[in-house]
């Protein structure tokens, strides 16, 4: 990370649009895809509505559980990536994807940033609540691995995802 920028996680507002959507077109430029981010193109504020009502636990999609989104803003504009805080576990998210989620824009990583979005939302989880939070990744993805080892995660298992089949390596970080 460049000396001297100043980080911070931030909710989503619509000051950021179009730092935030500039963030999303890069991402599908680099065949990313990610969930929500068709609707932030299509419709920023009804995005924007319905990450304030899933905070609250309302409307939410089939299977899914109340959540806060954030984002990781470099000199208060520039979004460099995005994580959600999840309430609780489903027995779907046990397996794969956990309590935290968490991404960084193509063009930022290996910068550090995946480890400081991760450091940056666990006293939010801490603060909510948490005692512990499970976060995963795919087990061959080395980089991730290395963020929530480095966030004090310690691998406790691992499990095949529902979607990809791939293996996911399952990972707890205690926060007390």
């Amino acid at each position: 990370m460049p000396v001297g920028e100043r980080l911070q996680l931030i909710e989503p507002s619509e000051a950021l649009k179009d730092f935030y959507l500039e963030m999303v077109e890069e991402c599908r430029e680099a065949f990313e895809f990610y969930a929500f981010h068709d609707r932030a193109l299509n419709d920023y504020r009804g995005y924007l509505t319905d990450l304030q009502a899933w905070k609250r636990g309302e409307r939410l999609p089939p299977g899914f559980v109340a959540m806060t989104s954030y984002w990781l803003v470099r000199n208060g504009e520039r979004v460099l990536g995005e994580t959600r805080l999840r309430s609780r576990l489903t027995p779907a998210l046990e397996v794969e994807g956990g309590h935290i989620g968490y991404m960084i824009r193509p063009s930022e990583r290996r910068k550090g940033y995946g480890t400081q979005i991760l450091a940056l939302v666990l006293p939010q989880a801490r603060w909510a609540g948490h005692r512990r939070v499970l976060v995963t990744c795919d087990t061959d993805n080395i980089g991730s691995a290395r963020i929530i080892e480095k966030n004090g995660g310690v691998l406790n298992s691992y499990s095949v995802s529902l979607y990809s089949g791939k293996q996911v390596s399952r990972y707890w970080i205690e926060l007390e």
